[in-house]
């Protein structure tokens, strides 16, 4: 990836998570063959969000997410523990992910986010973001 190269170049970073977990895994969303293969909790997608992030930050610029991703709650945490400075998201999901950020605290998103980066497999990724969202919405 280039995107350490790129910040020279730009004043922000805006990830859009649909083409990038589609390209990256080289999985067509629309084919119902490889469709479920298609997976934001994927070790590549991670470490690809992870590397864009601390090389915009690098270069003092800001990182925004938009897509799928930003808008599900569940991984609102795990993104902003990688260090992303803003989600864009449909309105109807605002008042959701509001809710959890408001409950939310930093050093526990980085340490969700740090073990994810640690899974070799999605599968386990997805268990460990299940569990810290539900624990975070059952407790508030």
């Amino acid at each position: 990836m280039a995107s350490d190269l790129l910040a020279g170049q730009c004043d922000f970073f805006s990830i859009g998570t649909n083409d990038l977990i589609q390209y990256l895994l080289a999985i067509d969303r629309g084919n119902s063959r490889v469709a479920p293969l298609y997976d934001p909790a994927h070790p590549a997608v991670l470490r690809v969000l992870q590397q864009i992030i601390t090389a915009g930050h690098a270069r003092k610029i800001k990182v925004s997410v938009c897509g799928e991703m930003a808008g599900d709650a569940k991984y609102v945490p795990l993104l902003l523990g990688l260090g992303v400075d803003e989600l864009s998201m449909t309105p109807s999901l605002l008042p959701t992910a509001k809710y959890l950020i408001r409950a939310l605290k930093m050093s526990d998103a980085r340490e969700l986010a740090q073990a994810a980066l640690a899974q070799t497999e999605a599968k386990k990724t997805h268990a460990l973001i299940e569990a810290f969202y539900h624990a975070r919405m059952q407790a508030n």
